[in-house]
């Protein structure tokens, strides 16, 4: 289960300050938490407006890598500020994201296709974020079929089906579930991502939807997840139900985790 740290990201109050003040102390340290807390990858935003947004990154890129040697997400949604950032990483890492929307696949995909980054393909187009199921897996599979047409393998594609919030949509879940389940039977190899936290806004004691979310969403093929590695009961969650997919060979890592202090008693 790949973890993406969530927290350097300009849409968070708190690090959008951070980024407004050029304040390298905040942004340090949120580095330096999440990849203490094991995460395998650190998502960078920089939420700024189009004309701030590369120096931005640029910014962010080299605080982030000074600190830690935690490959990076470059997160954008603009494909020429991504493939502007890839230069600067230090070690191949994964880009969030790309769609099947503005041409993002085609303006994308020929720049890093001889790469070996993992990148993370929205299913939505220019009809917008579906909430059927059935069109999630066609999304995906246009995705996927433009990417191996510029040879970019099938295991390098990380699929967000890109649930819609419980508030307003029922069936958010199960909606996400049926198309991870769908495209995995479609294309088999392929990855499956998503950001926790999406699915429960606007609703109070969020922390307790997103742990049900990562747990069912683990049920249902996803192996990856872009969230906070700091929140000890996320952490928790997630390697207990590693443990119950019969994904951690002699509980290793769930032991190693709690022992190390991550989630449930503190060292000393």
């Amino acid at each position: 289960m790949i973890i993406i740290g969530e927290k350097i990201n300009g849409s968070i109050p708190s690090t959008a300050k951070a980024i407004a003040e050029r304040d390298e102390k905040f942004i340090r340290n949120l580095a330096r938490r999440q990849a203490d807390c094991g995460a395998d990858y650190l998502d960078v935003n920089a939420g700024a407006s189009p004309d701030m947004e590369r120096e931005t990154l640029r910014w962010l890129i080299g605080i982030v890598q000074d600190e830690v040697d935690t490959p990076i997400c470059i997160d954008s949604s603009s494909p020429e500020s991504i493939l502007d950032a890839i230069p600067l990483a230090k070690k191949e890492g994964m880009i969030n994201s790309v769609s099947d929307e503005a041409r993002k696949c085609e303006r994308l995909f020929p720049g890093v296709a001889k790469t070996g980054w993992k990148i993370i393909a929205l299913t939505c187009d220019d009809n917008g974020i579906p909430t059927d199921p059935g069109v999630k897996r066609k999304i995906a599979g246009t995705i996927i079929e433009k990417a191996a047409a510029e040879g970019i393998e099938r295991d390098r594609l990380y699929i967000d089906t890109l649930v819609n919030t419980i508030a307003t949509t029922p069936r958010a879940q199960l909606s996400f579930s049926e198309a991870v389940r769908g495209i995995n039977e479609d294309w088999p190899g392929v990855h499956f991502t998503s950001g926790l936290s999406n699915i429960s806004f606007g609703m109070p004691f969020r922390k307790a939807i997103n742990m049900s979310f990562l747990v069912l969403a683990m049920n249902a093929g996803m192996d990856s997840a872009i969230m906070d590695p700091t929140n000890s009961d996320m952490l928790a969650a997630l390697y207990a139900t590693r443990l119950m997919l019969d994904d951690d060979e002699y509980c290793a890592d769930y032991l190693t985790t709690y022992r190390d202090g991550l989630f449930g008693a503190k060292k000393g």
